[in-house]
C-alpha cells in the first residue's frame, strides 16, 4: 500500500502506476449474494448444473458488474492519503467487461493515476485506468476508467 500525507503528494503520482492489489478470489457465494442484491438470477451465474451443461465456459461466471464492484475495496488496499477526510466514487467515463470470470477464480486490480482535477471545497477528482487482471489469464476480466472525488 502507498502511502500519501497531502493531496498535492497523490498528485505528484499522475500518469504512473499507483501498484497491484492482493488477489481477490469471486466465490460462487459472493456471486449469488450479489445475484440475490441486483436481482440478476440468470442462470449463467446461478445455476452450476446448467452452466455445467450449455454454457461455452462449463462452469458459472460473476456478474461484470461484480468484478467492477470489488474497486472501492482493492483500492483501499492499494493507497491511502492521510489528509483526505472523505471519499466518493464519482462514476466512470468508460467500463468494459473484456473477459468472464468463472467461479473461484481471482482477481486484482491495477490502477494507474490518469488525471487529477480541483475540486472545489478542498479536494481533487482523480480518475485512474483499473484494470482487473484474471489470474492464469492474458486478458483481463475488466478495464474500467474511474472517477473517485477526495476531499481534505
Amino acid at each position: 500500500m502507498k502511502t500519501f500525507k497531502t493531496l498535492a503528494e497523490f498528485r505528484g503520482q499522475l500518469g504512473q502506476e499507483i501498484g497491484v492489489s492482493p488477489w481477490e478470489t469471486i466465490s460462487q457465494a459472493q456471486i449469488n449474494a450479489f445475484a440475490d442484491a441486483t436481482g440478476d438470477h440468470q442462470w449463467i451465474h446461478i445455476d452450476q448444473e446448467k452452466a455445467a451443461q450449455f454454457s461455452p465456459f462449463k462452469t458459472t461466471i460473476a456478474h461484470g458488474f461484480l468484478t467492477l464492484s470489488l474497486a472501492p475495496k482493492l483500492m483501499a488496499e492499494l493507497y491511502k492519503v492521510e489528509s483526505v477526510k472523505m471519499g466518493v466514487n464519482y462514476g466512470a467515463n468508460k467500463v468494459r467487461f473484456t473477459a468472464p470470470v468463472p467461479a473461484g477464480r481471482r482477481v486484482r486490480m491495477r490502477m494507474t493515476l490518469k488525471e487529477v482535477e480541483d475540486q472545489a471545497p478542498n479536494g481533487v477528482r482523480a480518475t485512474a485506468e483499473c484494470v482487473f487482471e484474471l489470474e492464469g489469464s492474458d486478458k483481463p476480466a475488466c478495464v474500467a476508467e474511474l472517477i473517485t472525488l477526495l476531499f481534505e
